[in-house]
């Protein structure tokens, strides 16, 4: 059952399809979709509907405002996903212990709060049980781990030592600034802070390993997001501050965010500390690398989020309240693409190429010979003027209707001006028997574009309230869920003999 694919050849060179489901949105009775029976669930019915990629988003812990991009570490694995009744069936929790926890009422939406307070209590009933280390399994973990492990476990540590504040306010100078003497005085005394916390990220990658492998056993690759850039307050920029335009105090000098445009007249202002691209490059972009590799290890394919940042990124001064003064700098370019490429062989890579694209991000795209990512939903301009309309798209492309950031099709018709909509429904021969999400489906499908992928709710087709993310908003996103019995065998079926339909089994 736990065979790994013999496929040496990326997937995104086959006519293939996927969808594109976060774990956290897995059915679960226990508040949050895990690594359990419902993932597997979920690939054998990827399997038989003749779907060879599962795309989820970042599996990095989450922080302030749930966002999987806003990470306390890029490495790091979320507690949240590690499966309790996998646990409990080896013995490390009871089910009396995880039934007694209240995680929420609603199946369809994650409520973040509540696995805040009953998660970590019952990790640690089951670190006071495990007699991890004496398995050598656990050891070549933490071995394989050692280059960012030790200091994310003592990290967390500290917030929690310190009421989770940020780690520029803790009030021990020494520990804000990494001063050697104050670090072995808190590794002493947080000792078992520190285990607890490398123990859940050893739970959480045997976990993934072993889904990964009965994914890949059915042939089925996972696609994986590396969010560019990281969050100020996390372990990565308080252990390795000189990789960020930090100024002396550590706090940042310019922030990240992209410029004004017809959709946001400030531009949007992400705030996350911007990198020292040319110190990184004197190291070789090693930094970068062990990211990749760690990566790799999580995922078939890796998704460079924010791809047009490596050509040039907006630099936003620090303390502005929008994105308006900021400036275009230059990104390391292919330096930093053929560096990574070196170092890893045979890395599958897809660029999320969306927004501000200018001739010199097309090129880089085209050098560093990653498919880009066309999106169905900005593609239908009376008179076929997108770049993104089904006839333009190469094959070295990733096709997809909607990505995390965009509303499932029911949504999006009511979001766009009519007469896209209208040109939509012409250029597809819309049918009112076939219906709207699997009009755009079947778009999607026979293009030209080697790889398609699709958001689970539009093969459901689902509407309010299943939307993953609304950017520039704090509230209500990374919560939907799918629930037990939708994906069922009928719809497997049905997506199958689409998928066939349009050679992509």
């Amino acid at each position: 059952m736990e065979q790994r694919s013999t496929r040496k050849s990326s997937i995104l060179a086959e006519r293939a399809a996927g969808i594109l489901l976060p774990v956290f949105s897995l059915p679960s009775p226990h508040g949050i979709g895990t690594m359990g029976k419902a993932a597997y669930e979920f690939a054998d019915f990827l399997a038989a509907a003749g779907q060879k990629i599962w795309q989820v988003l970042p599996l990095s812990p989450t922080s302030y405002g749930d966002s999987p991009y806003a990470s306390f570490s890029v490495f790091a694995g979320n507690p949240y996903l590690i499966d309790l009744d996998m646990l409990a069936e080896e013995g490390l929790l009871t089910a009396e212990e995880v039934a007694a926890c209240d995680f929420g009422s609603d199946p369809r939406h994650v409520d973040y709060g509540r696995l805040y307070q009953e998660r970590l209590p019952l990790l640690h009933k089951a670190f006071e049980r495990d007699d991890y280390l004496e398995r050598a399994d656990y050891k070549r973990f933490s071995d394989e781990n050692d280059d960012w492990l030790p200091d994310y476990a003592l990290f967390t540590a500290l917030k929690s030592e310190f009421s989770g504040m940020p780690w520029l306010d803790w009030p021990d100078k020494g520990a804000r600034d990494r001063k050697s003497s104050t670090l072995l005085k808190y590794r002493k005394k947080l000792s078992k802070e520190i285990a607890f916390c490398e123990y859940v990220q050893y739970l959480f990658f045997k976990q993934w390993k072993k889904l990964k492998a009965y994914c890949n056993s059915l042939n089925i690759s996972i696609v994986g997001d590396i969010p560019i850039y990281c969050a100020l307050d996390s372990s990565d920029a308080w252990s390795d501050h000189k990789q960020f335009m930090l100024g002396a105090d550590r706090r940042p000098t310019l922030v990240a965010g992209v410029p004004p445009d017809a959709f946001t007249e400030d531009g949007q202002l992400w705030g996350n500390p911007l990198y020292d691209w040319d110190y990184m490059k004197k190291d070789g972009y090693g930094w970068w690398i062990r990211r990749f590799r760690c990566a790799k290890r999580l995922y078939d394919v890796i998704r460079i989020d924010h791809f047009r940042g490596l050509e040039s990124f907006w630099a936003v001064p620090a303390g502005d309240t929008t994105a308006r003064n900021g400036s275009w700098l230059p990104g390391p370019g292919m330096s930093f693409i053929s560096a990574v490429k070196k170092a890893i062989p045979r890395l599958s890579l897809i660029a999320e190429d969306l927004g501000y694209i200018t001739p010199e991000v097309a090129k880089l795209l085209k050098d560093s010979r990653c498919p880009g990512m066309k999106v169905l939903e900005f593609a239908f301009q009376p008179g076929a003027k997108s770049d993104y309309c089904p006839f333009r798209i190469g094959k070295n492309s990733v096709c997809y209707i909607g990505t995390h950031d965009n509303s499932p099709v029911l949504l999006w018709q009511y979001e766009m001006d009519p007469g896209d909509i209208e040109f939509a429904k012409k250029y597809l021969g819309y049918t009112k028997k076939e219906g709207l999400p699997y009009m755009m489906l079947r778009g999607g499908m026979e293009c030209n574009a080697n790889t398609f992928i699709a958001q689970m709710q539009d093969y459901l087709e689902l509407g309010e309230g299943s939307r993953i993310n609304s950017p520039g908003t704090s509230e209500g996103n990374w919560q939907w869920r799918m629930l037990e019995g939708e994906a069922s065998t009928k719809l497997a079926a049905r997506i199958r003999d689409l998928t066939e339909t349009y050679g992509r089994l």
